[in-house]
């Protein structure tokens, strides 16, 4: 592609005068002849103005690419826990609260249990390759768009907006079986198997409530013997709570 020269009727212009001085008399030749000369010099100075500013103008819009790019990274790293790529504590309080202003909000807390023995029996790498296996059982059950939080060492978080208790419950009940189902990699030669905790909270729950009911459902499970899933609702009395 032929660029568009910016200075045609500049380049014109001086051909004439160039042809003007080969013509004419020699007292108006010499101050011609400067006049070329000062005029070709302006061209190629604007020239190479320009071509530095293109040049400045294309390393402006890379700069604002990287920065772009950056910013991304920066909030990623924020709002998302390192080890698991999962939410981290703060983006999931954030997200719930958001979800609770909006409408009602099933939550969902489940730990691993005696996770504290596969860390001493295996150490501590394997104990993070199992967090991470626990969140990839979680994304391959719940699709890529479940916001999955990571809330503490091995706790983990499932926001469902919208979902009433009952789908809650089953949703909780399905984690359950597939966590105990997961194999996981060597050295670990046993199941694994994770306690479950379901709140329900209508809109304008706060934060601090849904997830006190979710813990609150996830100790009576572990209390039940582990590996089973139990449910707190909230009812019309923010003191009171129906747990199953």
């Amino acid at each position: 592609m032929i660029e568009a020269d910016l200075f045609a009727l500049e380049s014109a212009a001086l051909a004439d005068a160039k042809t003007a001085c080969a013509d004419s008399q020699a007292d108006v030749r010499g101050a011609l002849a400067e006049l070329i000369v000062h005029y070709e010099r302006l061209v190629r100075e604007s020239r190479r103005l320009i071509r530095r500013s293109d040049r400045a103008e294309l390393e402006m819009n890379q700069m604002n690419r990287q920065l772009q790019e950056l910013a991304g990274q920066l909030e990623y790293r924020a709002t998302h826990d390192p080890l698991t790529g999962a939410l981290n504590r703060a983006a999931v309080i954030d997200q719930a609260s958001e979800c609770l202003r909006q409408g009602d909000l099933a939550l969902i807390v489940l730990d691993i249990d005696h996770f504290k023995r596969v860390n001493d029996d295996f150490g501590h790498p394997t104990g993070d390759a199992v967090i991470r296996t626990v969140v990839q059982c979680l994304r391959q059950l719940l699709g890529p768009a479940a916001a999955i939080g990571r809330v503490g060492g091995e706790e983990f978080s499932v926001l469902l907006p919208h979902a009433d208790a009952g789908a809650a419950l089953a949703l909780g009940r399905s984690i359950c079986r597939a966590v105990a189902l997961q194999v996981f990699a060597a050295p670990v030669d046993r199941q694994i198997t994770a306690s479950v905790g379901v709140s329900w909270c209508p809109a304008g729950t706060s934060f601090d409530q849904a997830y006190g009911l979710a813990d609150q459902a996830l100790y009576m499970a572990k209390r039940s013997g582990r590996n089973c899933v139990r449910l707190c609702n909230a009812t019309e009395d923010a003191d009171a709570a129906c747990c199953i």
